[in-house]
């Protein structure tokens, strides 16, 4: 996790604006205070968190583990350690400091008992209260939108990406300035001078806002260069990877396109698209991508700002959508994508179903719904809030090929088990979009005509 300190010495997330060694344009000169803040310096100790989550009433506590889970592993990739989780469900947060006062007097005296290093909460919070929290617990607050932008900043590395997670950056910190800085008195008038002068949070918004524009001209030229490469893609298919983080894509990149993509068991493992040239057994040739994953509650900002990184699924003739089979809400994670690809623009391409990692694949030993045994004239289970039994696979199997009019396929590519099903599915679909695509081209594949038929 990235660390700053105020002028008091506490320490403060909230004002995260990353440094970039471009330089700012001459009229957005950033403040010393503003230029502490260094988004891609990581801790030297191992800092402790504790998870807070307020989910709604009808939310199942089976999900509520699932979400938390998954906010734990935010947690470690972010490079800290998750060490206590406190759940209240509400009909809806407190307006104040997010939770009632019980529960945050519980967290209060857990933080200084255990000296925890900061409070991790599952969903965004509002400036005011960022600054209440953090005004009561005297730690750390870090909503998720900020731990999501914190691991994309550690992640970038291109100069494309790395200007879109400041973006990102700046854009959060904008509405959060007030109260973040002890300095942020009015600076005195003088002899001379016309009135008051402005305040300094007015200062640094301004500042913030001229940055922002910079950031936004910058990421327009950047742009103009990729939408140029892309154009020399003529005559040529292009594949995209998508799904949910974590689920294998950059696996998959490497075993069809023999590239050197970072490859991690790690949540955003990848940042930076990556294209490869591909040619299958039957000699069509395609132009393979590897995006960044999604994930639920993904900041409206960052999708925003990663607009050229998206553009290669928007522009991608075949979709190829990764779910990682093992996970326990891996239909969950097929929606948050789905609806994803909606948000972008992209829903309607055609999509090949890959089902990963079925090497880590458990079904329950009895799928059968439990009925109540001292309620004969009960038609339907009780167990409601207990998630769906888990068939065996090859049900799983069956139930999607039914299910979808395009045929799907189970694979493990760390195992590398029936990656030869998935070359020969992804090379007839490819040779399919080829013939309607470019039905005139002169360029002539050794299997084409007989894979098209």
């Amino acid at each position: 996790m990235s660390k700053s300190k105020d002028n008091n010495g506490k320490g403060s997330t909230r004002h995260i604006g990353a440094v970039d060694t471009t330089p700012a344009r001459r009229d957005a000169k950033t403040p010393k205070h503003l230029l502490k803040i260094k988004t891609h310096a990581t801790a030297k100790e191992r800092e402790t968190a504790v998870l807070v989550s307020v989910p709604p009433r009808r939310q199942t506590d089976a999900q509520t583990t699932e979400y938390l889970d998954e906010l734990a592993f935010l947690i470690e990739t972010a490079g800290a350690e998750a060490t206590k989780r406190f759940v209240q469900k509400l009909e809806k947060p407190d307006i104040r400091t997010y939770v009632g006062e019980g529960k945050l007097e519980e967290l209060k005296a857990y933080v200084q008992h255990e000296n925890s290093s900061m409070v991790v909460f599952d969903d965004d919070l509002s400036p005011s209260q960022l600054r209440n929290l953090e005004a009561e617990l005297k730690v750390k607050i870090v909503d998720r939108s900020l731990l999501i932008l914190d691991i994309f900043a550690l992640r970038a590395k291109s100069a494309t990406s790395r200007t879109q997670v400041e973006l990102a950056q700046y854009q959060y910190l904008l509405p959060r300035l007030t109260g973040l800085w002890t300095h942020l008195d009015k600076q005195r008038g003088g002899v001379g001078m016309k009135g008051p002068g402005e305040t300094e949070i007015e200062t640094d918004r301004r500042i913030v806002r001229d940055r922002i524009a910079f950031l936004k001209e910058k990421l327009e030229d950047l742009d103009k260069q990729a939408v140029t490469q892309r154009k020399t893609r003529t005559n040529t298919i292009r594949v995209a990877l998508v799904g949910y983080t974590n689920v294998g894509k950059s696996t998959i990149m490497n075993l069809l396109g023999k590239a050197e993509v970072f490859a991690e068991n790690k949540l955003f493992a990848t940042v930076d698209a990556t294209t490869r040239k591909v040619v299958l057994d039957n000699h069509v040739p395609f132009l393979l991508s590897d995006t960044v994953g999604f994930i639920r509650k993904l900041p409206t900002k960052l999708i925003e700002s990663f607009k050229s990184t998206l553009d290669e699924i928007r522009e991608a003739d075949l979709l190829i959508h990764v779910v990682d089979i093992s996970h326990p809400a891996f239909e969950e994670h097929i929606e948050v994508v789905n609806e994803t690809l909606r948000e972008i623009g992209a829903s309607d391409k055609p999509m090949l179903l890959v089902f990963n990692k079925i090497d880590q694949y458990q079904a329950d030993p009895d799928p059968a719904p439990n009925f109540a045994d001292d309620d004969p004239e009960q038609e339907f289970p009780t167990d409601f809030d207990e998630p769906a039994p888990r068939p065996p696979l090859e049900q799983l199997q069956a139930s999607y090929m039914a299910r979808l009019h395009d045929p799907v396929v189970f694979i493990s590519a760390a195992q590398r088990e029936n990656i030869d099903a998935l070359r020969e599915l992804l090379g007839r679909k490819v040779a399919e979009l080829y013939q309607v695509r470019y039905p005139y081209s002169n360029q002539q594949y050794g299997q084409y005509d007989a894979v098209a038929e």
